[in-house]
């Protein structure tokens, strides 16, 4: 990044970021909140316009049983200037009207039974000193006596329920053993008519919405430019003025090939400026760059946070190991080709899910690469490859299955051997890049003690290693583990922290050896999760594939269970096998990576000043 320090007289400020807004480039530090009744004000425009812009692209009616008359009365339709509060009246209007539709149909149902029903009739009726009692009861609970002991009249009957009334006197002693119904509220007739009255005003409100969802355009172009005008704003209200309000001063941030455009373009304007290489200190926006394949994954170094300044871009490093740890947690080929299925339809808009928007090309690279280590791990939809005849032979010498003799200690399950071993590999690249990245940051000088814990862990392994393999000699084993021990012993306890009194770089020593101790071995055991969590999936699939199993018999309407036990058990399989895998992997690089490896996290999102702040 290069910094730009610039001077100019107050009142051409607002032109000079109408001009930047044009550039895109420069990022000014901003206001995170409203800081007086203007830029509320604009914040509430935004989330109305927002909220618009979401209420319209939640209504679709295509598949509406009156889409045909809705396109057409929508032709007729004419839309206010104000379009924003135009939707929010009519999605609301229309939310009420459907309430109001469903109770009118119960209100139907209610009076249908009942008849053409003239309650003044009824009240006329009542009047000459006679009641009305409504009752429905289950036809075969019915008893045909009850006509000769009660002036009774039956209404309607149909294959279960019997409605009728008794007549009684006003101040008669009358009772019946049945609850009493309330009377009707009028004929049905009339709430049928009010229905009919209800579906067209949503039909014409469904129409409106068609109407303004058409230039939803002009929404969506209003709200960027809201969003660009609080943008300026704030940028404005962050800036610094000084010799009595009469010369403003802004600091900015572009990236640095931007540098000889803003240069001619401040020269053009002819204002005063200083660019300078932007330093640590300034704690200038971070602008990263990686490749396609490394993209994807930025988004989850941002839910960690940016890196700062002179920090190292973790996401060429989280990218393959995050697709690595996903992959052995899902653990199943078959699930991988699911995932990859999915992505692809979701790129395509064959499918429209609102969480997963933006998400498909991901997805799809996390599905392929469970289907690869999925089948190098044995797994397809709960079913071990390694058993399946039709699979070849060349393809089951490339899996990792079984178990493994180690160290006289029993046998081990060699897909946790090979989590464990991922695990030390993981730690070791953090531990190398923590000592590089400190070196860069604070010099060599301070950082001896991450080179020492380095040499002692990383040396250790490759020692362990080679005598493992038998590569080198018991007695050449001893010589490097004496050399790495006081090597490394001397960076940790003496000179890690040059300059000090030694007493204290010893203590100071001790205490990271207690925290290396209990944390590295604690960060180790976790990356077992890897095995664990396939290992579950697998599992849990075999057993939906066994009850399936259990349902087949020699009449082909046995099949159905299978499919469906198959079905949803796979399915239900593989959403919670997925949101394990999407987690763990998170935690094991956050926790386990990001510690290890010295990563804070801190930096600012590169955040220029533009017109189009809609990506």
């Amino acid at each position: 990044m290069t910094k730009y320090s610039i001077l100019m007289l107050t009142k051409e400020r607002e032109e000079f970021l109408e001009r930047l807004q044009e550039l895109g480039v420069v990022d000014i530090t901003r206001s995170v909140k409203p800081i007086d009744d203007n830029s509320r004000k604009l914040f509430g425009e935004i989330t109305k316009s927002k909220s618009t812009l979401e209420i319209l692209d939640k209504y679709d009616f295509s598949n509406d049983v009156d889409y045909q008359q809705i396109t057409e009365l929508a032709k007729r339709v004419e839309i206010p200037a104000e379009k924003v509060e135009f939707v929010n009246q009519q999605s609301a209007k229309l939310r009420e009207l459907n309430s109001a539709l469903a109770a009118t149909e119960r209100e139907i149902k209610a009076r249908l039974p009942w008849g053409e029903y003239n309650k003044e009739s009824i009240q006329k009726f009542e009047a000459l000193g006679y009641k009305l009692h409504f009752y429905c009861v289950d036809k075969k609970s019915f008893d045909p006596s009850w006509i000769n002991e009660y002036p009774l009249q039956v209404i309607t009957t149909d294959d279960k329920k019997c409605w009728f009334v008794i007549i009684s006197e006003n101040g008669s002693d009358y009772k019946f053993k049945l609850s009493e119904l309330p009377a009707p509220e009028g004929d049905y007739k009339e709430a049928k008519a009010e229905l009919d009255r209800i579906k067209y005003d949503i039909i014409e409100c469904k129409a409106s919405l068609l109407k303004v969802k058409e230039s939803a355009n002009i929404i969506k172009d209003d709200y960027s430019e809201q969003l660009a005008e609080l943008d300026k704003y704030l940028a404005a209200a962050a800036t610094k003025k000084a010799a009595e309000d009469m010369i403003t001063v802004i600091t900015g941030f572009a990236p640095v090939d931007e540098e000889q455009r803003l240069c001619e373009e401040f020269d053009k304007m002819g204002i005063y400026y200083i660019k300078e290489d932007a330093v640590e200190e300034d704690n200038p926006p971070i602008k990263i760059k990686n490749n396609w394949f490394a993209r994807q994954f930025e988004v989850f170094t941002g839910m960690y946070g940016m890196p700062v300044y002179s920090e190292f871009d973790p996401t060429v490093i989280v990218a393959p190991f995050y697709l690595l740890f996903f992959a052995m947690c899902l653990g199943d080929a078959g699930y991988g080709l699911v995932l990859l299925l999915f992505g692809l339809m979701l790129n395509k808009g064959w499918v429209k899910i609102g969480m997963f928007d933006g998400l498909g090309t991901i997805i799809s690279i996390l599905g392929a690469g469970t289907a690869v280590v999925g089948t190098i791990l044995g797994t397809f939809f709960g079913m071990s490859l390694v058993e399946l005849s039709w699979v070849p032979e060349w393809l089951k010498s490339c899996m990792i299955v079984g178990k493994i003799e180690l160290f006289g200690m029993g046998e081990f399950d060699i897909q946790m051997i090979l989590a464990v071993c991922i695990g030390i590999f993981h730690i070791c690249i953090a531990l190398i890049v923590k000592a590089i990245c400190y070196t860069k940051r604070f010099g060599f000088k301070n950082s001896i003690s991450a080179w020492g814990w380095l040499l002692l862990i990383l040396g250790g392994v490759i020692i362990a290693t080679l005598g493992i393999g038998k590569i080198i000699s018991p007695e050449a084993i001893k010589w490097a583990v004496i050399v790495v021990g006081v090597i490394s012993a001397l960076g940790i306890y003496i000179f890690n922290t040059p300059g000090r009194n030694p007493l204290i770089n010893i203590g100071s020593g001790l205490w990271d050896t207690y925290n290396m101790a209990t944390g590295i071995l604690g960060d180790v055991l976790s990356y077992i999760r890897l095995f664990a969590l396939g290992l579950a999936g697998a599992k849990l699939g075999e057993a939906f594939n066994d009850l399936a199993g259990m349902t087949l018999g020699e009449s082909f309407l046995t099949w159905i269970p299978f499919i469906l036990i198959l079905i949803f058990g796979h399915v239900l399989n593989i959403l919670m096998s997925s949101l394990g895998a999407f987690v763990h992997p998170l935690r094991l690089t956050f926790v386990e990576y990001f510690k290890n490896a010295g990563y804070e996290g801190k930096g600012n999102k590169y955040n220029p000043l533009t017109k189009n702040k809609i990506e």
